[in-house]
């Protein structure tokens, strides 16, 4: 596989709720699946600034970083207040089989879609099978053109 989902995530999750200091980096949903030649990874920013997006490749890793900042207006009385704000993080081992230098972003209605290519050398492909007879007539050709 050449991209690695945080296989532990719903411990994580239940992890990052109970132990989540108030100020640390919170959690984003993430949809990632593979459509031909390329995976796609859907994650949940709603209400983020675009410019407080971050996404890069260090190595091997993808990092997507985010920062939500909510005013409190003053004096009002909250009832809920369940929108977390903060800095938000996720990130994913890439494996060889990726073309880091294709990968793209983009941040539409709330959701931002990184886009990653499979590199060419990892794309599925046919190799033909030849038969005893087909291999002896390959053999045959190679040698009269070296003759």
């Amino acid at each position: 596989m050449a991209l690695t989902f945080d296989t532990l995530s719903q411990l994580d999750r239940l992890a990052a709720s109970v132990l989540e200091s108030p100020r640390g980096p919170r959690r984003m949903p993430v949809d990632l699946y593979r459509d031909g030649d390329r995976y796609i990874l859907h994650a949940d920013l709603p209400g983020m600034d675009p410019g407080s997006i971050d996404v890069d490749v260090d190595g091997g890793q993808l990092s997507i970083r985010a920062q939500r900042t909510m005013g409190s207006p003053e004096g009002v009385r909250w009832f809920s207040r369940e929108r977390d704000a903060g800095s938000f993080l996720r990130q994913f081992a890439l494996g060889d089989g990726v073309d880091l230098d294709g990968i793209s972003a983009s941040y539409d209605n709330g959701v931002l879609s990184v886009i990653i290519p499979v590199s060419e050398r990892a794309r599925a492909r046919r190799i033909t099978v030849h038969g005893s007879r087909q291999r002896a007539e390959i053999g045959t050709a190679a040698v009269a053109e070296e003759g």
